[in-house]
């Protein structure tokens, strides 16, 4: 009798101890299936964030990515002081031929695309971080400065000051842009010209679009204070005189020369 309870107490033994290893496995199976998963979701946030970063500026996808947003919140940031470019080439139109020698236009369009992923490429300095793409129109190219700040309630004498700086810095990027150009030109055998516009003023931005978000900005930039800005920043501005402005009608232009006639590290800019 004592035998059978014993060989009883044994075979007891044995199946708890398989069942045991039988969870402990099952638990690091579990383990390690929900750590890849973990691992899965973490990769594809980050690749959800690059392309998000790719298309929206960077705050502006914080907004999108963080986890209190609603799918029918509108982004949309009103900004008082924003420098916007227009960069254009006039003479891709004429430039732009469908024929078998491009091979329909190809040629062409392949061109057009290599202009604008130079441009693009000055915006990895960090000397141009605060310009954002907004986008391009045909041969048009479109950047601001001044939306990745957020705007204060008050500003000090000084901050009020340093505020403008980044206007220079839309120049800066709109001189580099001309060097990128002809360097092109240099190796296409081609005669392009940049016509560059830039103003400030107050704007809003936002995103317009759930499957294919746009970034874009509305408002009426267009002030006469933009040259007497860059004059404080060191630029020499010559009169053009008054031109009629597309929508805006007779305006007062000024062209900027490339000499400077201070560095923008000194001091302040009033």
């Amino acid at each position: 009798m004592g035998s059978i309870s014993l060989f009883i107490f044994f075979i007891t033994l044995l199946v708890l101890a398989r069942q045991n290893e039988y969870y402990c496995r099952l638990d690091f199976l579990w383990k390690n299936k929900f750590k890849k998963e973990c691992e899965e979701i973490e990769t594809m946030e980050n690749l959800n964030r690059v392309l998000l970063e790719n298309v929206l500026p960077a705050h502006v996808a914080e907004h999108f990515l963080a986890r209190n947003w609603k799918n029918e919140d509108l982004y949309h940031q009103s900004y008082d002081l924003v420098c916007v470019m227009f960069a254009s080439i006039p003479d891709f139109k004429e430039f732009y031929t469908e024929s078998d020698v491009n091979k329909e236009g190809l040629e062409c369009l392949r061109l057009l695309n290599e202009i604008i992923a130079d441009f693009d490429e000055l915006l990895s300095k960090p000397k141009f971080s605060g310009v954002e793409k907004i986008k391009t129109i045909g041969s048009t190219y479109m950047a601001a400065t001044g939306l990745n700040a957020s705007p204060g309630p008050e500003y000090t004498s000084q901050e009020h000051d340093r505020q403008y700086m980044h206007i220079g810095t839309m120049l800066e990027f709109a001189f580099a842009l001309v060097g990128k150009l002809d360097v092109i030109n240099k190796h296409s055998f081609n005669d392009f010209k940049l016509r560059v516009g830039i103003n400030h003023g107050p704007v809003i931005a936002g995103v317009i679009g759930a499957q294919k978000p746009q970034y874009d900005i509305w408002g009426n930039t267009v002030t006469e204070e933009t040259s007497r800005i860059l004059l404080t920043l060191g630029y020499m501005c010559s009169c053009r005189g008054i031109i009629n402005v597309k929508g805006k009608g007779e305006l007062k232009t000024y062209f900027v020369h490339t000499e400077m006639t201070r560095s923008l590290s000194q001091g302040n800019v009033m």
